[in-house]
């Protein structure tokens, strides 16, 4: 598949309404699922999560991060 980044800049009511819908899901030990530019992600309940701060001079970064892999997907044998 290939390589895909992309940063969607939210207002600030969606985004707390997003955080708090992985807030719940989190909770529940539910999947996560979010579209972001125009693709549907499901970020499954065993993830890992981790926040990253970036700091270059003056300007300051804060990631919340979700990471897991996709499940791999046979192909039926031709008979």
């Amino acid at each position: 598949m290939a390589k895909r980044d992309v940063e969607k800049t939210y207002p600030a009511r969606a985004f707390a309404a997003k955080l708090r819908r992985l807030a719940d899901a989190l909770e529940a030990g539910r999947p996560f699922v979010i579209s972001v530019g125009g693709e549907r992600l499901r970020i499954p309940a065993g993830a890992t999560f981790n926040v990253e701060h970036e700091r270059d001079g003056a300007e300051e970064e804060l990631e919340f991060q979700l990471l897991w892999r996709r499940p791999v997907r046979r192909r039926a044998r031709r008979k």
